[in-house]
């Protein structure tokens, strides 16, 4: 998971993510330096720390074939990420739904 508000990660990890292993970095440059294909499903949010998750998706996507899912709290964040090569959204406000898109 590719995501900076500590908050977030902090609530939906027990509440929706309990069942699996998840790794959790806060900015691009770390994402991308963790990233291989031992990750089934990689989650994307727009705002981060070092920059926007669409830059993040198209340099992720030169070296992982896996599933990336854009979580983006608002609309126009999943839509860049979604145009970047994400291959589904979950808004933060719709978590709960989060299984449907793994």
């Amino acid at each position: 998971m590719v995501e900076n508000n500590a908050l977030f990660v902090e609530t939906v990890l027990p509440e929706f993510l309990a069942d699996h292993t998840v790794t959790v970095v806060p900015t691009i440059e770390q994402g991308l330096a963790d990233l291989d294909d031992s990750y089934d499903v990689v989650l994307v949010d727009y705002d981060l720390d070092d920059g926007k998750g669409d830059e993040f998706i198209r340099r992720a996507r030169a070296v992982f074939d896996g599933r990336i899912v854009a979580i983006s709290s608002h609309q126009r964040g999943n839509d860049a990420l979604l145009a970047a090569g994400a291959d589904t959204h979950c808004s933060k406000m719709n978590f709960d739904q989060i299984h449907e898109h793994l």
